[in-house]
């Protein structure tokens, strides 16, 4: 099986980075493993999942990434499997109510790959592993404001939110291709100051994860 880890960047994925560069992955031999770094944000990403697919299609895509957390109460450095994704950001404010391109009929909510305006995880596998699921959105500008903070919990009721989930999801759905997003909570949402975040801890979770996860396939 060709399985393909993606990052946004390799400081996310550094723990695995250097256990491949010592040949230290207790992996099956079935199992080839390709690392792309897709750069940040919903664009690139899509860009680069997209090239790479093309020089070589993978039979699972793995997502690592950290992400900010909706819910303070939550201990940061959770990881978690997302489930279904939407893009936040692509809505307007109207009458002081979020709407998406789904709510102003700009899209129908059922064209595919959208599930009732979702981007869903729909293979077996994602249910099979332990880890919790949460539901994500992504954003193309992080998340600071409380009024925003008020509009997507209303909207889509998130645990997680990233820069790049949604491209992964909307590009191996439409490329019909198995996928998996792992997400390490390293902040709460709206909290910019970057002494209370906890980058270490959320890396160290979410490469243990990894690293469970590819030794189980």
């Amino acid at each position: 099986m060709n399985c393909l880890v993606i990052a946004a960047t390799p400081i996310e994925i550094r723990p695995l980075l250097e256990k491949l560069k010592e040949g230290n992955i207790p992996i099956s031999n079935s199992i080839q493993l390709d690392v792309l770094i897709t750069g940040i944000g919903l664009l690139a990403t899509s860009y680069s999942l997209q090239k790479q697919i093309q020089l070589k299609r993978p039979d699972l895509i793995i997502q690592a990434g950290v992400g900010g957390c909706f819910d303070k109460k939550m201990k940061l450095g959770r990881v978690f499997i997302i489930k279904k994704e939407a893009i936040a950001d692509q809505s307007v404010v109207e009458l002081n109510a979020l709407k998406t391109l789904f709510d102003l009929d700009l899209v129908p909510a059922n064209q595919p790959p959208y599930q009732k305006g979702w981007l869903v995880n729909p293979h077996p596998i994602v249910k099979k592993l332990r880890l919790p699921k949460a539901t994500g959105i992504s954003v193309n500008e992080i998340t600071t404001h409380l009024q925003k903070v008020r509009f997507y919990k209303k909207q889509f009721n998130p645990l997680i939110e990233s820069m790049e989930g949604a491209a992964l999801h909307y590009v191996a759905l439409q490329e019909d291709i198995p996928f998996i997003q792992l997400r390490s909570t390293s902040n709460y949402i709206a909290e910019r100051n970057k002494k209370n975040w906890n980058m270490p801890a959320a890396i160290h979770s979410l490469n243990q994860s990894l690293l469970n996860l590819l030794q189980v396939l």
